[in-house]
């Protein structure tokens, strides 16, 4: 398959794990701009604090320098710059001296995960907080606490990256993935760092047929942000899309269908797993917990589903420190890769014909009828004339792949072989 080179989806996940990511923020442009390394015609784009959204406003800029607390012996026992998820995201600047007892209601773990640091927010309300693992939080002595958070909130941007690669036709297919969490490998990272790979293979597909849109996005308020900015467009010429997370562990894939559960991308996905012979569950809409919440709210209506590894919310270090570059692997992020490259070839693969010739044809004359009878050749010729049977100008070839049975992207030759015999011929070229 199209295999990226060696470790080069992962090697990305490593270099942007460091960073401090928000819904806004330095980090955000950080992570922007590495992507624009990968992707030269990328594009960075930014909306200003306080633009309505539909329903929804774009907060104030939040960026964060330095957080810790010191218990009452002087030492530091939380410091932001060792894990950047000890820090509840937007949290407001905050110096003070606190109880044990008070600093408590400021202090958020996982009793049933003692060793991880959870991931909590708080980006609408302006409060501020901690996150800490239960069994450091247990060891808290009694006394006094020095708490510490150099953060600052300005009417600043929210950024957004964009790349269109144009195809020979209209159609779009869409894919999105978000750039709003901070250190989590498979939640936050695996999604750009296959799409960026997607977007370059593709790129060096010469003859594309379908143009292919990219937004790397934060969650929820930036596909909203984008939304609001261009619905118009997607409805008129998105033809499927695909919401890109959680694709870097080695566990078994997911599957979450658009609200419609019937849409191009729906049928595409399903035929990929189901065609690679990939274990797979299959979640329903009600599952929903990201950006196809926005994409597919009713009105909006858009052709997008989901393939993943371990969905969100359905592993234990979901959310939490755990979700490190322990839990991702090259394999698992190739693999991923992988499946989306098939989905993508059989997008691309997926037309109209009709039949020229009326009546079943003749095929030994235009040396389609094998001179020797074997079980392979039996089958190409009742591949062949099963594809004829359904080719009628009106059920495109994913339609029919699945009705006979085989694999769109194994159909190639013979779609060729119909055409140059001028039995068949495009409907959508």
């Amino acid at each position: 398959m199209n295999k990226p080179k060696e470790n080069q989806i992962y090697d990305l996940c490593c270099e942007l794990f460091p960073i401090n990511r928000s819904i806004t923020g330095a980090g955000v442009r950080e992570t922007l701009s590495i992507l624009q390394r990968e992707l030269p015609d990328f594009n960075i784009r930014e909306i200003p604090s306080g633009t309505n959204c539909f329903d929804w406003i774009i907060p104030d800029e939040w960026n964060i320098k330095d957080a810790y607390i010191i218990d009452p012996d002087g030492n530091k026992i939380i410091d932001f710059k060792e894990n950047n998820l000890h820090v509840v995201g937007y949290s407001t600047p905050i110096d003070l001296t606190l109880s044990l007892d008070k600093l408590k209601n400021k202090l958020y773990s996982l009793p049933d995960q003692p060793t991880a640091i959870p991931y909590i927010t708080s980006y609408y309300e302006r409060d501020w907080g901690f996150c800490i693992s239960e069994e450091q939080k247990k060891n808290l002595k009694n006394g006094n606490y020095r708490v510490f958070i150099d953060s600052e909130f300005t009417n600043g941007v929210m950024n957004y990256g964009e790349l269109f690669l144009e195809g020979s036709s209209t159609d779009e297919v869409f894919l999105s993935t978000y750039i709003c969490h901070p250190s989590m490998a498979n939640n936050e990272l695996s999604g750009p760092a296959v799409t960026t790979h997607i977007a370059k293979h593709l790129q060096s597909i010469k003859n594309r047929r379908n143009s292919y849109r990219f937004i790397f996005i934060p969650e929820t308020i930036g596909s909203i942000a984008y939304l609001s900015k261009n619905l118009d467009h997607l409805k008129e010429n998105m033809i499927a899309g695909f919401n890109v997370t959680c694709v870097g562990d080695n566990n078994n894939y997911s599957y979450l269908p658009s609200r419609n559960e019937k849409t191009l991308a729906d049928k595409v996905a399903l035929h990929v797993l189901n065609h690679l012979k990939i274990n797979y569950k299959k979640y329903s809409f009600l599952d929903r917990g990201s950006d196809e919440r926005q994409y597919c709210y009713p009105g909006i209506d858009l052709p997008v589903a989901s393939i993943m590894r371990s969905k969100y919310g359905s592993y234990d270090e979901y959310h939490t420190s755990l979700d490190d570059l322990s839990f991702i692997s090259m394999e698992g992020l190739n693999g991923a890769y992988n499946v989306y490259i098939k989905a993508i070839e059989s997008l691309e693969l997926n037309q109209r014909f009709k039949n020229i010739v009326l009546c079943e044809p003749q095929l030994s004359k235009r040396g389609l009828y094998p001179s020797l009878s074997t079980k392979e050749s039996n089958e190409n010729v009742d591949t062949m004339m099963n594809l004829l049977t359904y080719i009628d100008g009106d059920s495109d070839l994913l339609s029919i792949a699945e009705k006979i049975n085989k694999p769109i992207w194994e159909l190639t030759e013979i779609i060729d072989s119909l055409k140059d015999s001028n039995l068949i011929t495009s409907v959508d070229s």
